[in-house]
């Protein structure tokens, strides 16, 4: 057996992360090398350079292990390697691979921390190196926080370095000629003369060497594939409705089930009578659950309506079963005891409201559903000695974990089939269908099981964003704001997630007032506070998490205490901001809306400027109050992100959001009767009509030498522009989300 399949990879390092965290692991434990995964299932000539490269006599496959959940992260990790490998994005097999440790996530681990983004202290940097550690110990697989382009950048390009030089030396050993006179193109390397040698051909020796891993990176100068549009690696399945997706496999002599659970979330079931369902055609089976009652069909339909069919009795809701009772509890949490974290003390703001002519508002955002297009599902087949789940999941490890705990087996023996997603906004984080999948397919051991939850299941069994509240103070001298001071009680998402993983969260929740703590300002007199609301409805990461209430929060009410001074909102901004890349993409939206021209009447625009997973966003929107409701005309975004490393999946993916918020914003709310959310399916909860849909233009600024995500970052800006455009226009100001219930849209 080569050497390059039999010893564990040295392709890729933790740097500085790994000496610092050692402190708290034991240096061995955060300095060791990671098992390379490809190397359990290696045949004889299969030169596998590290976890991301594999290459034998029938191809080149790259391993692209961040979940795509329609944000384009499969054909972005591709393109990362194959810019390094000298490969065209059309010469190579894409493969998610199997979970492993080897695919930790090396940047989410800044975003756990209680230090501004743009915070480069030594504190801050120790202890973004100590979670880094903890990652790496973990073999934390995770895609989400718009970490997997700032995961992968760095690393995957390395890789693909790796496997060039390393096959360059193959060629060298083959011809005996020097490797500085070598070159490489279209997945072959170039003799001086001309001549070609596919990577292919030399797989069988380069699986012999070890890698060369003293590579550099090519300069920016020469990338052929990073910063230039690419058509996407799915665009033409998607194009032609022939991507596969979760819900789309088949599996030979799959049976279909769904699940009806308590829809009050967390609640037991106390008892059912499933006659009527049990001699309908097609049911094979009716499955008793601790939690629900699932039915297992010879399609998905038919288990559907037998479902209808079982009547069962619920126990009570663990929390307030009416909505009133979960506003009460949220303004009830503004005391000391639940003080969460005072994240900014700037100045001195009780002094400086302690004058009779201070500004007071308070604001609201409820709870909201992730409603990804494809409901959940996943197929699972479970048998004496193995377990197979096929699924879309942005935590892979831990569906390993979860289904060998239920099933009383070792995680080697769970094997994860990871799928491409119709969306997922955080939806994919929670296990409820991988843990029913599991729970019946136990039941009928040796076939596979396909569960589909029916959309109104999805709905009501969803962990939706945190509801939350915001009062704030405020105050004006001479044109300009002097204070501000901001309390938000919000039910803390991170903790309601983390206990259900069995991963309590230490210390304060950084998400409660994201977006506001870190607010890019020098306002002389700036606090944020946080209050944590005691758990009521379970809630989960939702695409901004944090940011997407606190943002509203706070950049609504600094527009108020703007308009109050008697200045220009994107002047006043400017004044205000104190980080080069805040006032950078405040200038470019300015320049790109042209704002401060004249409009015509019953229009308005408003601005607002939210950092989040370190990406400082400003989107300008401009409406038109009409005889029938608002319309929104024209939104302009500019965000920092670093690099770009597909300009037409950024500007689609920065689209998406601008829209995602908005919709939300606009029309989109959960709430709950009898301990049950009453909204069921997407006419109930429509986000943003087609027609409603205002053009957008999207600027990428590549100023900060730190890449960053863009899934995300363009969502909490948006209600708060939008909120401040309706003002402008009308003289109405929205303190509350969903805005429909307030003014209506055209």
């Amino acid at each position: 057996m080569g050497r390059i399949k039999t010893i564990a990879r040295r392709s890729f390092l933790i740097g500085s992360a790994a000496i610092v965290g050692g402190v708290a692991f034991g240096a061995y434990m955060v300095k060791r090398d990671i098992e390379n995964p490809l190397l359990a299932d290696a045949s004889a000539g299969d030169a596998v350079f590290n976890p991301w490269v594999k290459i034998n006599v029938d191809g080149i496959t790259l391993v692209t292990p961040h979940t795509d959940l329609g944000q384009g992260a499969t054909a972005m990790q591709a393109m990362l390697i194959a810019e390094e490998l000298d490969v065209e994005i059309d010469q190579v097999t894409t493969t998610p691979g199997a979970p492993a440790a080897a695919y930790y996530n090396t940047a989410l681990a800044g975003e756990t921390v209680p230090f501004r983004s743009n915070d480069n202290s030594f504190a801050a940097e120790t202890m973004r190196s100590t979670m880094g550690a903890v990652m790496k110990v973990l073999g934390a697989q995770v895609t989400g926080g718009s970490s997997s382009v700032p995961d992968s950048f760095d690393k995957l390009r390395q890789a693909g370095a790796v496997a060039r030089e390393t096959l360059k030396a193959a060629a060298a050993e083959e011809t005996g000629i020097a490797v500085g006179k070598l070159s490489t193109e279209r997945a072959a390397v170039v003799l001086p003369d001309g001549t070609r040698i596919d990577y292919t051909s030399l797989a069988a020796r380069a699986a012999q060497m070890d890698p060369v891993t003293d590579v550099s990176l090519r300069d920016p100068s020469q990338w052929r594939l990073i910063g230039k549009p690419t058509q996407r690696l799915d665009i033409a399945a998607k194009s032609t409705g022939t991507q596969t997706y979760s819900i789309d496999l088949k599996v030979e002599g799959m049976v279909q089930a769904s699940v009806r659970m308590n829809p009050r979330k967390g609640a037991p079931m106390l008892g059912f009578d499933a006659s009527a369902a049990e001699g309908m055609r097609g049911v094979s089976q009716v499955v008793e659950l601790p939690y629900g009652v699932a039915v297992i069909a010879d399609n998905t339909w038919r288990a559907f309506r037998a479902l209808e069919k079982v009547e069962i009795d619920w126990g009570k809701a663990p929390y307030p079963a009416e909505q009133a009772d979960h506003w009460t509890e949220v303004e009830a949490s503004f005391v000391e005891d639940r003080l969460d974290k005072e994240w900014r003390n700037d100045g001195d703001v009780e002094d400086a409201l302690s004058g009779s002519d201070v500004l007071e508002a308070e604001y609201r955002a409820p709870y909201v559903a992730h409603q990804p297009l494809e409901p959940l599902s996943a197929v699972v087949k479970v048998t004496a000695d193995r377990v197979d789940i096929w699924a879309a999941h942005q935590l892979p490890r831990y569906v390993q974990q979860r289904a060998a705990a239920r099933l009383d087996m070792d995680e080697e023996q769970v094997f994860f089939h990871s799928q491409f997603a119709g969306g997922s906004f955080g939806h994919r984080l929670e296990f409820d269908n991988i843990d029913v999948a599991v729970d019946v397919a136990a039941k009928v051991p040796g076939t596979p099981v396909k569960l589909t939850f029916r959309r109104e299941e999805d709905f009501v069994q969803d962990h939706n964003r945190q509801i939350g509240m915001a009062r704030g103070r405020g105050a004006h001298a001479g044109g300009k704001v002097t204070a501000l001071d901001l309390d938000i009680a919000t039910v803390s998402s991170s903790r309601s997630q983390s206990n259900r993983l069995g991963v309590p969260v230490p210390g304060p929740d950084t998400q409660i007032a994201a977006g506001a703590w870190n607010m890019r300002y020098a306002v002389p007199n700036l606090r944020v506070r946080a209050y944590a609301v005691p758990e009521l409805a379970p809630t989960s990461s939702w695409r901004s998490v944090g940011a997407s209430t606190a943002g509203f929060f706070a950049e609504s009410f600094l527009d108020e205490l703007i308009h109050a001074a008697g200045a220009d909102p994107m002047e006043e901004r400017l004044r205000l901001a104190n980080d080069p890349d805040a006032r950078a993409v405040l200038e470019a939206v300015a320049e790109m809306s042209n704002w401060g021209s004249p409009l015509g009447p019953r229009q308005g625009r408003g601005v607002a400027l939210v950092t989040s997973f370190g990406v400082p966003v400003a989107e300008v929107v401009e409406v038109t109050a009409t005889d029938d409701g608002i319309k929104i005309d024209r939104v302009w975004l500019a965000a920092e992100v670093g690099r770009v490393v597909d300009p037409v999946t950024f500007n689609n993916v920065a689209v998406g959001g601008v829209i995602w918020g908005l919709g939300h914003a606009m029309n989109s709310e959960i709430t709950y009767s009898d301990g049950s959310a009453e909204q069921d399916n997407f006419h109930m909860a429509e986000g943003m009509r087609l027609h409603q849909c205002p053009v957008i233009e999207v600027r990428a600024l590549e100023n900060n030498p730190t890449v960053r995500g863009i899934g995300e970052p363009p969502v909490p800006p948006a209600a708060p522009a939008l909120a401040n455009a309706i003002f402008a226009a009308t003289g109405i100001r929205l303190r509350e989300m969903p805005f429909f219930n307030t003014v209506d849209f055209v």
